[in-house]
């Protein structure tokens, strides 16, 4: 047995949703909230697992309940472990799913923000977490096999970036 102290994580999904021609993905801008510790960044939508619901009926909700789609046809593309993250220095551990087939109409907004199609070259000039650029490329490339990833963080600044596939 070891001494080492286990802390409390909080799990979570997190979802980018591919258009029917595959060259967006659909983004909120969190501008909607004051409050929000992602105000004025751009992500994809997800949220925290509720009690007794597994990380892809968690994902499909989200998609529900944020953007109004949903999903026919998505992949786990990986998993991000965020440590000391956000003004409450909190662990996150967070499903990435990229979703490939949905049916019905995005919302135009949510309470979040507005939600909107963005190329997927552009992404990366979007107001984001500086660490989402470390595995946003991995969540579009072709490699078939999830990436696990831990990141650690200092304020707003991404410290430690390492991943396994």
């Amino acid at each position: 047995m070891t001494s080492e102290k286990y802390h409390k994580t909080i799990v979570s999904t997190l979802g980018y949703i591919l258009s029917e021609d595959a060259k967006s993905v659909l983004q909120v801008h969190r501008i909607g909230q004051a409050d929000d510790q992602n105000h004025g960044k751009y992500s994809g939508v997800g949220g925290k697992l509720k009690r007794g619901e597994d990380v892809a009926t968690c994902m499909m909700r989200e998609i529900r309940e944020e953007t109004g789609l949903e999903v026919v046809t998505m992949k786990l593309r990986g998993t991000v472990c965020w440590a000391d993250f956000g003004p409450e220095k909190q662990d996150w551990l967070a499903f990435i799913f990229l979703v490939t087939c949905f049916e019905g109409e995005p919302f135009p907004e949510n309470d979040e923000g507005p939600l909107k199609w963005v190329k997927i070259d552009k992404i990366y000039d979007l107001p984001m977490w500086k660490g989402d650029a470390h595995f946003l490329p991995l969540i579009f490339d072709s490699d078939p096999r999830p990436f696990y990833g831990f990141m650690r963080y200092e304020g707003e600044e991404p410290k430690d970036w390492k991943y396994v596939r």
